[in-house]
């Protein structure tokens, strides 16, 4: 028995009691539907692992979820895998609605067993939604949340054309380290800058479709202590190991946690990577991945885009590009000259401890435990993104020990 397997034998996390989950979730306070999602993820650890789910079965699949909700026949035609999206299982599909013949695109987005960050498909569906006249965003069609259709939660939206990642810069994880090139960079970093701003600059009262957020207080911080709990909940469900400075860190987020000035619809994935482009124009095409949406705080999104993970030294070797695109500075200049809202260094300062914190949850928790367990189709991402995990900690040490001093 080797070192891996001693611990995860000793651990109770491999195989949680219901009073193990009931004890972290007394502990750590969340969202309703985080909660609910996080519950769903114990309750089924002890289960079996991933199996590949055979393409034939996802089409059967997903044709009975469409004729359901359109209370018509379709027809899929040339379904086929479709790479990307980190975590989370993909096919890209045609469709067809008799008498009509002419096929329609879209992509079937689905969760696998367990994953890096497990999310709501529910949260995911009306986000998309919600954001559908502000950014460009495939136009979300059908939820299968509870997996009613789907072997698990799932939906599905239509098909956008562009490319993740340049040509001349494919091989690498999309979204780490990106190196665009001045001229596409020259293109992209001021869509980057103005969707960010429009994202945020939404009236979030007028928006309807978000059932499954809770809408949180201007002058409170209740809220953000929330998503904290969230990331701590996670370390306390998934990690293979304790590590106290993280719970150093946990404690000065709840204690620093500041009360939200404004509330904006947060990407809390906006970054190099997650958005589409062409790359003969430079015009970013979509937004995806809004699986981490929340109602919140703006220097979240200002902050995460800036996280090290993303960054890529210009062409003199020596200044980091927030996602690739320009300095943070340039960025939170450009941002509040746009948006008309102040980028208030200390929230900067709070929000880049609260994202090194959540990738060193995700890096070195939540991943390696969904490799250990076996629960999902894409085992080299997740050991990939486990190997970041102990770099996060200690990036994570060192800007923490400075804004601390």
């Amino acid at each position: 028995m080797n070192a891996l397997e001693k611990l995860l034998a000793a651990d109770a996390r491999r195989q949680p009691d219901l009073a193990l989950i009931e004890s972290i979730r007394a502990r750590f306070p969340v969202e309703r539907e985080i909660d609910r999602v996080l519950t769903r993820k114990m309750k089924l650890r002890s289960g079996p692992p991933y199996t590949p789910v055979p393409l034939a079965t996802l089409v059967s699949s997903t044709e009975r979820l469409i004729q359901a909700r359109l209370g018509a026949a379709i027809e899929i035609v040339d379904a086929r895998w479709l790479s990307g999206g980190a975590s989370k299982l993909q096919m890209v599909f045609d469709v067809r609605r008799p008498p009509q013949t002419t096929l329609e695109t879209m992509v079937l987005r689905m969760e696998p067993a367990a994953s890096v960050t497990e999310s709501s498909r529910r949260r995911e569906f009306q986000v998309i939604r919600a954001v559908a006249n502000i950014l460009p965003v495939p136009s979300a069609h059908w939820l299968d949340a509870d997996a009613e259709f789907l072997p698990y939660p799932a939906i599905v939206y239509s098909f956008l054309r562009g490319v993740a990642k340049p040509s001349h810069d494919a091989d690498k994880v999309s979204g780490l380290g990106q190196n665009y090139g001045p001229e596409l960079r020259r293109k992209l970093a001021p869509q980057f800058v103005e969707m960010l701003a429009r994202l945020h600059n939404v009236e979030v009262n007028t928006l309807e479709g978000l059932e499954d957020f809770e809408r949180p207080v201007v002058g409170s911080n209740a809220s953000v202590i929330k998503q904290v709990n969230t990331y701590r909940r996670i370390w306390e469900e998934d990690r293979l190991e304790a590590i106290p400075f993280m719970e150093v860190v946990y404690k000065w987020l709840v204690k620093n946690a500041p009360p939200l000035d404004q509330i904006s619809i947060v990407h809390g994935d906006y970054r190099s990577g997650n958005f589409l482009f062409d790359e003969s124009s430079g015009e970013i095409t979509a937004w995806l991945d809004w699986e981490g949406a929340v109602l919140g705080d703006r220097h979240q999104d200002l902050t995460y885009a800036n996280q090290y993970t993303f960054q890529h030294l210009a062409e003199d070797g020596r200044t980091p590009l927030a996602s690739g695109m320009l300095p943070a500075n340039e960025l939170f200049a450009a941002y509040a000259r746009i948006s008309g809202r102040v980028v208030d260094p200390k929230r900067i300062n709070y929000y880049e401890v609260f994202n090194r914190y959540l990738i060193a949850v995700l890096g070195l928790a939540a991943a390696p435990r969904a490799a250990a367990a076996a629960k999902s189709h894409q085992d080299v991402l997740l050991n990939f993104i486990g190997g970041i995990g102990y770099p996060s900690v200690e990036n994570l040490r060192t800007y923490f020990k400075e804004v601390v001093a």
